[in-house]
């Protein structure tokens, strides 16, 4: 039998794909199609294309949305404030039911304040908001600005992982990786093969290689796989590794992994890890630890390089970081706010750092026990659900193949990790020097009817 022998001319890059459900870029987008992935009921992920002609159907939500959700919520608001123990008793006070309003936390684009008030024990969330469409893709977002709304089930994922009664900061995140067995296979195919290969040669590879790492599995930390905060955490680490790899055009211009990696910086065996992690230094908080403050854009990419033994087992690499690396992180981090207005998913996935941030802050500073609030309903899933989707558990290889250079490089792995203690700590938190957030705590009015859970 003839079979092909084949020299490392070729850079190789493997990733682990995972979940993601791509959307238009803002509401006046006029894309018409977005990529993505969706979850089947074993847990297994796949590609998809989500169409809207023209943005024809993207224009005439927003008409519908204008008109049903009144002046005040559909228009845009500096500062909307939420009352996280008034929207819980509003909603039991619905039997539970809850209206569009209540889901999308009044058109809450991005929390940007936590304040206490002691005298009527209150806990307010605060920040941009306006009026939400459910766009093409089924993504809820800002009928002006594009940007998506955060949602309830994501704050009560949060909350739930910093509860009342409880102290201590887990770990959330997800990771989409290789199996052992899987890198075994690679690196046997790559020692099995000798000689020249020419690019004619390329889909052989690429089609052995992909059979060779079979399937690659996700694992989701701190929180239920089963809910849309970790669907947006897997996604957004999906879409960077395809970003990463050039199999996605990212709608910024930036450096990308393989623009810049050469064959002398490289090792054969070398694997790649990108992982989002929350920029730490993110919180201003008042003297008396009743305002805070979320700044900056909440999120860096970070890398770490691997080695890869012979059975597939992993280990830190001692090399110098990687040069293509470093530019692709750090490119990513700096167009992350142009990226995150274009790509909805890094909105999302900054909406839901900030919330685990916020969460922390709440059972640190022990909100709940001064507001005598233990979530009652919100912190049962019983009685409010929120594990409601299929968890993703495993997805295909994908390969992407260049010529360049004489390395070949295994896979592209990672994911993002959460730890929202290293945001508290003190050495992590800015001064309120000038008094800025006390004050506007100090500014907020709290004249609310019976039954208002949110105001401008």
């Amino acid at each position: 039998m003839y079979v092909r022998r084949i020299a490392f001319g070729l850079l190789s890059l493997l990733m682990a794909v995972g979940l993601a459900l791509s959307f238009v870029s803002s509401a006046s987008a006029q894309e018409s199609n977005a990529a993505g992935v969706v979850v089947d009921a074993q847990g297994v992920l796949q590609r998809r294309l989500f169409p809207d002609a023209g943005g024809q159907l993207t224009r005439e939500r927003v008409a519908a949305a204008r008109a049903s959700l009144g002046s005040q919520l559909s228009s845009y608001s500096k500062l909307r404030k939420v009352s996280l123990n008034r929207l819980e008793k509003a909603i039991a006070a619905n039997q539970g039911t809850v209206s569009d309003a209540m889901r999308y936390l009044a058109g809450l684009l991005r929390v940007r304040y936590v304040f206490y008030y002691p005298e009527s024990q209150d806990i307010v969330l605060a920040g941009p908001a306006e009026g939400w469409i459910t766009n093409a893709e089924g993504r809820v977002v800002g009928i002006n600005s594009g940007r998506p709304a955060v949602q309830l089930q994501d704050l009560v994922v949060a909350l739930r992982a910093f509860p009342p009664g409880r102290s201590g900061a887990p770990l959330i995140g997800c990771s989409i990786d290789p199996t052992p067995e899987g890198l075994a296979a690679m690196q046997q195919f790559i020692l099995s093969t000798g000689g020249r290969a020419t690019p004619n040669d390329t889909e052989y590879i690429v089609n052995s290689l992909h059979r060779c790492m079979g399937w690659q599995t996700v694992r989701i930390d701190g929180v239920s796989p089963k809910t849309n905060f970790a669907r947006v955490l897997v996604e957004a680490d999906y879409r960077m590794k395809l970003i990463g790899i050039g199999l996605e055009t990212p709608p910024v211009r930036m450096v990308n992994f393989v623009d810049r990696a050469s064959s002398s910086g490289i090792s054969r065996n070398a694997l790649f890890r990108f992982y989002f992690v929350p920029d730490y230094q993110c919180l201003r908080v008042s003297d008396n630890n009743q305002a805070m403050e979320l700044v900056g854009d909440g999120v860096k990419l970070v890398s770490e390089d691997e080695m890869v033994a012979a059975g597939g087992s992993r280990q830190a690499s001692t090399r110098k970081g990687n040069a293509a690396s470093q530019a692709f992180v750090l490119s990513f981090t700096k167009k992350y706010p142009e990226l995150a207005a274009r790509s909805p998913v890094y909105a999302e996935l900054r909406n839901v750092i900030d919330l685990a941030v916020v969460a922390a802050f709440i059972q640190q500073q022990d909100y709940y026990g001064k507001a005598g609030w233990t979530m009652p309903l919100l912190g049962s899933e019983k009685d409010f659900a929120v594990e409601v989707l299929n968890a993703p558990k495993a997805v295909e290889s994908v390969v992407a193949a260049i010529w360049k250079g004489n390395r070949l490089v295994t896979p592209v792995a990672g994911g993002v990790q959460i730890d929202a203690g290293q945001a508290l700590s003190r050495h992590n938190r800015l001064a309120d020097e000038d008094g800025h957030v006390a004050k506007l705590r100090e500014e907020v009015k709290l004249r609310l009817a019976k039954g208002q859970w949110w105001w401008d």
